[in-house]
């Protein structure tokens, strides 16, 4: 099975011992598939774009952590397997990175609904991005969250011009309005999502 059309089964979980002795190396490995997946858009929006490793990775951290076990795992696929693209598709986590706290708190409340104001440019054609369907972002006073997780999808014709064309992501909210040019190898680390 293609990794673009993939959901991580309990199966592929290796057991906690065994991640332990390996956690090193397997995150070691990633961080270069990792580094081509992540976008700065503007002063503060970074978009990592998610896979199958990263979600992966994910849920064996969680389990980690937690030490939950198989009964904490159902949960995390739950959570995680939605933000493995699916082959016409781009999943990214969108993070509002901004380290001074009281500075985070008055930014993210003039920036409610930032995650209806994402898109991708290929040529002429703009796609807007969807939330995935968690729980909404922005409270009812207009703060929004310094996680989003976005949804790209795309036409068999946009998937094939996003090989070979030039790529734009942007934000389009009133308050914060960047666009970054998606470099070529992150392009095609990324076309690898497409089935």
């Amino acid at each position: 099975m293609s990794e673009a059309a993939r959901k991580i089964t309990p199966a592929d979980i290796l057991a906690l011992p065994e991640y332990e002795n390996q956690r090193k190396t397997l995150k070691q490995n990633l961080l270069p598939v990792k580094k081509l997946r992540r976008v700065e858009v503007g002063p503060f929006a970074t978009f990592y774009f998610e896979n199958y490793a990263t979600m992966w990775l994910q849920v064996q951290e969680m389990l980690r952590i937690e030490k939950g076990g198989a009964e904490q795992l159902e949960g995390e696929l739950q959570a995680y397997n939605p933000l493995i693209p699916q082959g016409d598709e781009l999943i990214a986590t969108m993070m509002l990175e901004i380290e001074d706290g009281n500075r985070r708190n008055a930014t993210l409340l003039t920036l409610g609904g930032i995650e209806e104001s994402v898109f991708l440019e290929i040529g002429a054609d703009k796609i807007a991005a969807t939330p995935t369907e968690y729980d909404d972002r922005t409270t009812a006073d207009g703060k929004t969250s310094s996680v989003h997780w976005l949804r790209f999808k795309l036409t068999p014709e946009q998937i094939a011009r996003f090989k070979t064309e030039r790529v734009v992501i942007g934000v389009g909210h009133r308050h914060y309005g960047h666009m970054a040019v998606l470099g070529d190898e992150t392009r095609a680390a990324l076309a690898k999502d497409f089935a």
